[in-house]
């Protein structure tokens, strides 16, 4: 398995996890001409995230995206793990375990980065059971959200 930064030209594969993903964790269908180009803007502007995906035997088997949050009580950046997805075909083979671990490599590997946050819907129980057993825990923070309709 081989865990690298996406390339521009993967942006299809990481819309179409995301559909898939909406779809199957929220029961909401995302509206691809809105989702193109919020993938895209990620390439365009490093600024708004990274794209990290798993690739085996040339497929690309899962993907997450990284943002940003500045701490000022740490004096360092969080990075955030969104968007996360793994291909049916691939899960129950460490793929996302292997991104997360590529992620916590980074922050350990650098003094701009202190942690590692992720958002998870509470009724997604199978992803909550992946996070505890890597060792994070939800016991601390919860998250209130307003979005603009």
């Amino acid at each position: 398995m081989n865990i690298r930064r996406a390339r521009e030209e993967e942006a299809q594969s990481i819309i179409d996890f995301q559909i898939d993903m909406a779809r199957e964790t929220e029961d909401v269908d995302l509206d691809r001409n809105l989702i193109t180009p919020g993938v895209k803007a990620v390439f365009s502007d490093e600024s708004k995230g990274w794209y990290f995906v798993a690739e085996i035997d040339g497929q690309i088997a899962g993907s997450l995206l990284i943002t940003f949050e500045w701490s000022d009580w740490r004096n360092a950046m969080i990075l955030w793990i969104q968007s996360v997805f793994v291909g049916k075909e691939f899960r129950g083979r460490g793929v996302y375990r292997a991104l997360y671990e590529h992620i916590q490599s980074i922050v350990n590997n650098s003094d701009e980065y202190v942690g590692i946050r992720l958002y998870v819907d509470k009724t997604n129980t199978d992803a909550l059971k992946v996070y505890q057993k890597l060792g994070m825990d939800s016991e601390h923070y919860g998250m209130c959200e307003w979005i603009k309709s």
